[in-house]
């Protein structure tokens, strides 16, 4: 008589048996906004290149310490997971879906809409007529 075996496929090694047991990490990434005294030729290297080494055992004056990705205070959230990890819609204002449209002008009441020329954008009618080069 045969017998059947029915296949098991255990986890590799190193990954875990399944998704539910992966802990997701909502903690916050702190950033501090800091005032640095500098050089004026250091000034000059950060104002070009956005960036500069600092000296060590330089004294740095931090201004605000925040969650570089939700950008709330370090005291308002301390403790709290991080709302741009659980859900990041209050960075876009709300829920798109449910927030309201933007609201057309309306005109005066002795308001009247003319309609103008055509503007031509494209080709040498729009550079001759200073649509894509600036007036001089």
């Amino acid at each position: 008589m045969s017998e059947t075996k029915t296949l098991v496929e255990e986890p590799a090694q190193g990954l875990p048996a399944s998704p539910v047991e992966q802990k997701l990490d909502f903690s916050h990434v702190w950033v501090v906004a800091a005032e640095i005294e500098v050089t004026p030729k250091i000034a000059k290297v950060a104002d070009y290149r956005g960036s500069f080494k600092a000296t060590e055992g330089q004294r740095i004056d931090a201004l605000e310490v925040y969650c570089k990705a939700c950008r709330r205070p370090y005291d308002e959230v301390t403790g709290q997971d991080c709302s741009a990890k659980v859900d990041n819609r209050h960075l876009i204002g709300g829920d798109q879906s449910t927030r309201a449209k933007r609201k057309i002008p309306v005109p005066p009441r002795n308001a009247r809409v003319v309609p103008g020329g055509r503007i031509q954008r494209r080709g040498i009618e729009a550079y001759v007529g200073g649509v894509s080069r600036p007036p001089r």
